[in-house]
């Protein structure tokens, strides 16, 4: 009798030991820290589907906003529309469903089933008491040509979002820095489309702003960020992705005030995230390689408006020079940690869209120069 209950015992010793282990594979992040590249399963036990996305903090809550992607390379193209998580602590996060549908009655909708929907970002409007949506909206077809951007609102945070337009930025208006090379009469040669990546002259020789001065700049990889001061600006990768532009919002949030500025003009700067810190503010972007990750870069300027200053590579490591294998998405002030922040980048699986991992790191500062190292498992 004695040797069965400790037999039964041990048994039971086993399945508590079992059970723990069990409740913490698949992904660390489903509980108090971080596990960069590995799965990461929502309250469904579903691997988050929130590709290029980035956070909005409402009350004592944050809502990631990303891309909803599904498999094969067809998931590459809006297929659903924008998912929208939730959660308390940032391990653990909550399905709210897809905010932003794409349209599936209507083929030459501006979000039609199969456009390309990039990059979405959502931030709160004050004076309307409201949320506004932005993204890189390519019209379906239409390849990268577009190049336009797309704006939703609702009421309420996780949607459902109303589509409200795309449009090219700022029609008409110059930039506060324009040059008097960009007011000259663009040659038809000039005119010619190109696909992103290197152009054949830098792209003030080629006047692409000028080019697009009337009907509007062009917009792709892109972000939103809000100031002290509530006003909100939309960082934009422009110029054949030549040029960085940055450009100030109506009150509203939902419109091109027609101010704005260029910077690193040539430099082919993607995937914008702005931070600020101590009044000065920071830029963590990439190279433009299309799906295949390069070397980060980084930016500061004690203004919004400049002067930028571009600085290192912030990764450091090994892989550095790959950004461990991600792009930047946003970056995210840590809760509760004043002047400390959590990069957020995305390891994109264009063979297999939904299978795409996220790559979360803390930031630190070595002057001003923003360092992000590699760790397996972390906590904020």
């Amino acid at each position: 009798m004695k040797k069965t209950r400790i037999i039964q015992l041990c048994f039971l010793l086993f399945a508590v030991a079992f059970a723990g282990c069990k409740g913490k594979s698949g992904s660390e992040q489903a509980g108090g820290a971080f596990t960069p590249g590995e799965l990461w399963p929502d309250n469904n036990g579903v691997h988050i589907n929130a590709h290029g996305g980035g956070i909005l903090h409402d009350g004592d809550t944050y809502y990631w906003f990303g891309e909803h992607k599904t498999e094969g390379t067809a998931g590459n193209n809006a297929l659903v529309g924008v998912h929208c998580y939730s959660s308390k602590d940032l391990y653990n996060w909550k399905d709210e469903g897809v905010a932003l549908s794409v349209v599936t009655d209507d083929s030459t909708h501006s979000i039609a089933k199969g456009c390309i929907l990039e990059r979405p970002k959502v931030i709160y409007n004050k004076k309307n008491n409201n949320y506004v949506m932005w993204f890189h909206l390519e019209p379906k077809g239409a390849g990268y040509s577009g190049a336009l951007s797309g704006i939703a609102v609702s009421d309420k945070v996780a949607g459902p979002y109303k589509f409200l337009r795309a449009v090219r930025p700022n029609a008409g208006s110059w930039p506060t820095n324009v040059q008097d090379i960009h007011k000259q009469r663009v040659p038809e040669s000039d005119r010619s489309k190109f696909t992103g990546g290197s152009l054949p002259a830098h792209p003030d020789s080629l006047n692409l702003l000028g080019r697009d001065m009337e009907g509007g700049q062009m917009a792709r990889d892109m972000n939103l960020f809000v100031d002290d001061d509530s006003k909100a600006y939309h960082i934009y990768s422009s110029e054949e992705n030549s040029t960085l532009h940055i450009s100030l919002l109506t009150d509203d949030y939902t419109n091109y005030s027609g101010t704005y500025a260029r910077f690193f003009p040539g430099r082919f700067m993607e995937a914008p995230a702005m931070f600020k810190r101590d009044g000065k503010y920071y830029l963590i972007m990439s190279g433009c390689t299309g799906w295949a990750p390069n070397a980060g870069r980084s930016a500061v300027a004690p203004s919004i408006w400049g002067p930028w200053e571009e600085l290192e590579n912030p990764f450091v490591g090994e892989d550095s020079d790959l950004s461990f294998h991600s792009q930047s998405t946003y970056v995210l002030p840590a809760p509760g940690k004043p002047g400390q922040f959590i990069y957020m980048g995305d390891r994109w699986t264009p063979e297999n869209a939904i299978d795409g991992r996220y790559i979360w790191l803390p930031i630190r500062f070595e002057g001003d120069q923003p360092i992000i190292e590699w760790q397996d498992k972390w906590s904020y």
